[in-house]
């Protein structure tokens, strides 16, 4: 188990990680300083570079076995962070308020304990991956040649979770995270003067009409098998000008579904109301598609896993409510790669603000029941 020293030492670590927050795609110097603990621990094998900054250290046993994976994030939020604490982000406009910094310490958490007594048999792969925070990283890492080299049979991750008590875990299997994909729509027609409105092909009153549209098609509700949520996240029209009749307008919004198989006929329904719209006045419409996550699914054995390993270190279990509507690319890993993959929620109290909110910070209690869960899991499919 992890000494007082691990602790002190690992919590000035992840407190000096969320001093320098970096965001999706940017992340070299978070990179560079979890390799330097790495290379300190004397992890035997650290590949870099995977999906764009991504890092693996690799723990060999000396008889065959399972490739176990654990996985952690990165990045951090284009927030900028308002909790006054001594260790605070020192970037502008960007901080740890997601609590990766804390993933990525309960990881290094644990290698220091692969470290001490390497696995028996197969291999422990410890995963800290790039770019989550805009559903890019686990696809970029996937796509990345040298993942071959580490293909894992077993995957497994988790996230702090407000709303649960300290260190307790929550976790069910099946579906854990929605599917969620944002939408740009771009309505353009052409401007005129604004005392003659009549010679602009103005978007407005097609905008105005798009907005409760595509929201009906999207209403939320009960988190069962037909859940469907559109949320209008920005809306823009014309030049801030008051001699103008707009002549261009974007709609933003991001669809939500449970599964993935109801993301295609969401995202059908919403661009047939909008190709409708456009066509009905004239307008011509294009479309992008942004921050694209495919839905996560705790695999069964995987979740067994996890529950047994909490409960033979003394972590407390809650229900906790699944899925989340919250999206995570975690799932890649058990639905490209192959591997029984599952997360679970790490509870970081019941009164701490909301995960995106400036005001979060990571609790550092919480690192040492994170990594008791994980090595435990390491031990029981590998030994040592």
């Amino acid at each position: 188990m992890l000494t007082n020293a691990d602790i002190v030492e690992l919590t000035r670590f992840r407190r000096h990680l969320h001093q320098h927050p970096e965001v999706s795609g940017e992340e070299a110097w978070t990179a560079a300083e979890v390799v330097r603990a790495l290379e300190a621990m004397g992890a035997p094998q650290i590949l870099t570079g995977l999906g764009g900054h991504g890092v693996a250290a690799v723990w060999q046993g000396a008889e065959a076995g399972p490739t176990v994976m654990f996985r952690s994030e990165l990045d951090a939020l284009p927030i900028e962070e308002l909790t006054g604490n001594p260790w605070a982000s020192q970037i502008p406009g960007k901080g740890h308020q997601c609590g990766h910094d804390g993933h990525t310490t309960i990881l290094l958490g644990l290698g220091r304990l692969l470290s001490r007594r390497p696995p028996a048999r197969g291999r422990a792969v410890l995963m800290f991956q790039p770019a989550e925070e805009n559903g890019a990283g686990a696809a970029a890492v996937l796509d990345d040649p040298a993942f071959a080299e580490i293909q894992p049979d077993w995957a497994f991750s988790l996230h702090n979770f407000p709303g649960l008590d300290y260190g307790n875990m929550a976790i069910k299997a099946g579906p854990a995270n929605c599917a969620s994909r944002g939408l740009r729509v771009v309505l353009t027609g052409h401007t005129s003067h604004a005392s003659t409105p009549e010679h602009a092909l103005s978007p407005a009153l097609s905008l105005a009409r798009l907005i409760p549209a595509v929201m009906a098609e999207g209403p939320g509700g009960d988190l069962g098998d037909s859940f469907r949520l559109v949320t209008v996240t920005h809306a823009r029209m014309g030049e801030p000008a008051f001699g103008i009749t707009p002549g261009r307008a974007e709609l933003w919004m991001t669809l939500r579904t449970v599964h993935d198989r109801d993301m295609a006929d969401l995202l059908a329904r919403v661009s047939a109301l909008v190709d409708a719209e456009a066509q009905s006045t004239g307008l011509t419409v294009d479309y992008s598609h942004h921050d694209i996550f495919h839905a996560c699914t705790n695999d069964p054995d995987a979740t067994q896993r996890l529950l047994d390993a909490a409960e033979a270190v003394g972590v407390a279990r809650e229900d906790g409510g699944f899925p989340m509507r919250g999206s995570e690319d975690f799932g890649l890993f058990g639905s490209r790669a192959g591997a029984k993959s599952a997360m679970f929620r790490l509870g970081s109290g019941y009164k701490t603000p909301n995960l995106h909110n400036p005001d979060y910070d990571f609790p550092d209690d919480i690192i040492e029941p994170g990594v008791r869960v994980f090595d435990r899991v390491a031990r029981d499919l590998l030994g040592g």
